[in-house]
């Protein structure tokens, strides 16, 4: 079993809204946040099966630290709640 860390958003007025650093283009949302963490597993779930599928390497999950540290996550990291998502990963290695 592995594991993504997630970034989970709100803002007024909206659902939560979750991403996922090491899974670019792998999002999702739900009412509650632990709606937007189950839907975020399911998404999880389904996208790294399509990049297996389509014979993708899967991405290498970083740690809290390591996410902590890129500059680039700074703005995205200053207002999240961050959770991690576990599931069983398709038949591939991570890359």
């Amino acid at each position: 079993m592995a594991g993504y860390l997630a970034l989970v958003h709100k803002d007024e007025g909206t659902s939560y809204g979750v991403s996922f650093p090491d899974v670019p283009g792998c999002i999702s949302a739900g009412d509650t946040l632990e709606e937007a963490l189950d839907n975020a597993s399911a998404a999880l779930g389904g996208h790294l099966a399509l990049m297996v599928a389509d014979g993708e390497p899967l991405p290498r999950p970083r740690s809290f630290e390591a996410i902590r540290r890129d500059p680039t996550l700074a703005d995205d990291l200053s207002d999240a709640i961050v959770s991690y998502v576990r599931l069983d990963v398709p038949r591939s290695s991570a890359a």
